[in-house]
């Protein structure tokens, strides 16, 4: 059998992508969805999980802040992880230069502080959302550093949110459809992936958006058209012909605590 976990990032970081994430489950395919805590849509897309109770939801945990004209805060006392307006600093200094060091992580980045954040991001979640089963982490930020590793999976173990489809044998799908892809591309790029499957646990992560007002407003240098991307890949994750390939080839859609169930030790 060929089961698939599709999971959508970034709910609550906006209105259009709280609606897109809710629309890529309720009339798509997505079975997890990562929500960002610390921004601005977070009570909302809280109410909006509440009333899809069978959406599975992961605490993205947030210390930074990527866009260039869209930002959030922590919602703990944290001046090691803030730059002097009070935001998130960005991952990166220079978005040109994918080799520039993070500006998340340097020298005076207080892992107590760290810490703290998370935890309070856990609590919030799980105080909103009854559905929560695991943890993931924006932008890689649990890669900056060793310890910062170690501090989400002592954090997940603690509050029981440790599932990782890594662990669980699960195959990371790359999605080869670059931002400049249209809708429709992007489209038959992702059924050009699903039929390429064989049997196994896989996992998609994308960012489903809208290309409206607000989300024209997103984004940085080297990623401008955020909008029309991620409006794209709420196209594809609802598309009739991307359900038709998982419907024709038998794949089983999951969540992550479903794909813990099934092949957890």
């Amino acid at each position: 059998n060929i089961f698939v976990i599709v999971r959508a990032d970034d709910i609550g970081s906006s209105h259009a992508a709280n609606l897109a994430c809710i629309q890529s489950y309720s009339d798509g395919i997505c079975r997890s969805v990562e929500v960002m805590v610390p921004c601005a849509w977070f009570l909302e897309a809280a109410a909006m999980l509440r009333e899809h109770p069978g959406y599975d939801v992961g605490v993205h945990l947030t210390t930074t802040a990527e866009w260039s004209k869209v930002k959030w805060r922590p919602l703990t006392y944290a001046p090691s992880l803030v730059d002097s307006n009070g935001y998130f600093f960005p991952k990166q200094k220079n978005w040109s230069d994918p080799a520039a060091i993070d500006a998340f992580w340097n020298p005076r980045t207080d892992l107590v502080q760290v810490e703290a954040e998370l935890r309070a991001q856990i609590n919030m979640a799980i105080a909103h959302i009854p559905q929560v089963s695991h943890l993931s982490a924006h932008m890689g930020i649990d890669s900056v550093d060793p310890r910062v590793q170690e501090l989400v999976d002592r954090l997940a173990e603690e509050y029981g949110l440790d599932i990782d489809p890594a662990k669980l044998g699960a195959k990371y799908v790359h999605w080869d459809s670059p931002a400049a892809d249209d809708a429709e591309t992007r489209i038959a790029k992702l059924v050009a992936a699903l039929e390429g499957l064989t049997p196994g646990l896989y996992l998609i992560v994308e960012h489903p958006g809208l290309d409206t007002p607000e989300m024209q407003g997103h984004g940085h240098p080297g990623y401008e058209n955020v909008a029309a991307h991620r409006d794209g890949v709420t196209k594809a994750f609802t598309s009739a012909s991307v359900k038709a390939v998982i419907e024709r080839k038998e794949i089983r859609l999951i969540s992550y605590r479903e794909a813990e169930q099934l092949f957890g030790k």
